[in-house]
């Protein structure tokens, strides 16, 4: 399903202005994989309402951290839908998820919020996650 754009571009914006890369093709998901060395945070951008409560202002907040990825980008559900397909390709074996969050270390996920760890929860408890992950991985 695709979003109007007058819609969705203020949402795309959200984590654009803030530094994250749009990939808006599949082959920009595929160079980003597979040309990746380091850590990369990806974000499977929405609509929904967790997405602007909860997802977006989480991952910014995560950022804030001492270690955090090198790289960070995002793909935008029911407006880049090709691109977010092949993002999902390297989400395997994680079914499909809008909002979802996912980290990166050379080309491998090593950490995956999917939108069943979003909803319901804050954005300091989403960004406190990640915040583990990086200091984990970063």
């Amino acid at each position: 399903m695709m979003y109007p754009i007058a819609l969705t571009t203020p949402m795309a914006q959200d984590l654009t202005e803030y530094g994250f890369e749009a990939l808006n093709t599949p082959e920009a998901v595929e160079q980003m994989i597979e040309n990746q060395e380091g850590t990369a945070l990806l974000v499977v951008n929405s609509v929904c309402g967790c997405a602007a409560a909860m997802a977006r202002p989480g991952a910014k907040l995560s950022l804030q951290n001492e270690k955090h990825p090198a790289k960070l980008y995002t793909v935008f559900a029911g407006v880049d839908t090709d691109a977010t397909a092949k993002a999902r390709e390297f989400l395997a074996p994680y079914p499909p998820s809008s909002p979802s969050i996912a980290l990166f270390k050379d080309g491998k996920l090593v950490h995956f919020l999917e939108r069943r760890h979003i909803e319901g929860r804050s954005a300091q408890i989403i960004a406190d996650n990640l915040r583990a992950a990086y200091d984990m991985y970063c």
